[in-house]
C-alpha cells in the first residue's frame, strides 16, 4: 500500500469524514464484487456494502493497523455476505422463487450474441460455489493480485489457485456449448 493511501485511511479511522468518504469511492466497487459474487443479488449485495461501512464507521478506533483495513473491509463484506447466504437457505424454497435458467433456454439469433454470452456466464458463474465464485470475481472481475486474494479470503498460495483452477476449469465445462455455437 502506498503512502498516500495510508495516510488517507489514518485519516479516516481517526474519524475525518472526508477522508472515510473517499474510502468508500475508492472500496465500494471491490467490495460489491464481493458481495454480489457470494449472494448473486444485486440490491441484497448494494446492502452489504452499506453494512459493511457502516460497521467500518462504528470500529474505526478499533483498527491499528490502517495496512489490513481493505483486507479487513473486504473480509466483513464476505462474512456478511455468507451469513444472509446461510439464513436465505433456511427459508423454505418458495414455488415463486427464480430458478437459474437453463443454459440453452435462448438461442444466439434470438438474443445479441454479447446479452447472450453474458446470461451464459452469469449462469455459470452462478453455478459454482461459493468460494470458486468468490475466487473468480476477485481475480478475473477485480483485478486482485494473489497476495491479496488469499489474505481476504484466508487461503494459503496452494489452495487458491486450486481453487481458480477448479472454477475455471468447470465454467470451461458448462460454457462449452455455449462457446461451440459461435464456432
Amino acid at each position: 500500500m502506498d503512502a498516500p493511501e495510508t495516510e488517507l485511511i489514518t485519516a479516516a479511522l481517526n474519524g475525518d469524514p472526508d477522508c472515510f468518504e473517499a474510502l468508500i469511492r475508492a472500496h465500494s466497487r471491490k467490495l460489491f464484487a464481493v458481495a454480489y459474487a457470494v449472494l448473486q443479488d444485486r440490491a441484497e449485495a448494494e446492502d452489504v456494502v452499506q453494512e459493511t461501512f457502516l460497521r467500518a464507521w462504528n470500529k474505526r478506533r478499533w483498527m491499528r493497523d490502517p495496512a489490513k483495513f481493505p483486507a479487513w473491509l473486504t473480509t466483513v463484506a464476505r462474512n456478511r455476505s455468507c451469513d444472509l447466504l446461510r439464513k436465505r437457505r433456511t427459508v423454505p424454497l418458495d414455488a415463486d422463487a427464480p430458478e437459474i435458467p437453463d443454459m440453452q433456454a435462448a438461442k444466439p439469433d434470438e438474443q445479441t450474441d454479447g446479452e447472450y454470452m453474458r446470461g451464459n456466464v452469469h449462469t455459470a458463474l452462478a453455478r459454482l460455489p461459493e468460494q470458486h465464485r468468490t475466487a473468480l470475481t476477485l481475480r478475473y472481475l477485480e483485478g486482485m493480485d494473489y497476495l491479496s486474494i488469499e489474505e481476504t479470503m484466508g487461503l494459503t498460495n496452494g489452495a487458491l489457485r486450486g481453487i481458480l483452477g477448479r472454477a475455471l476449469a468447470a465454467m470451461r465445462k458448462t460454457l462449452k456449448p455455449t462457446i461451440e455455437a459461435y464456432e
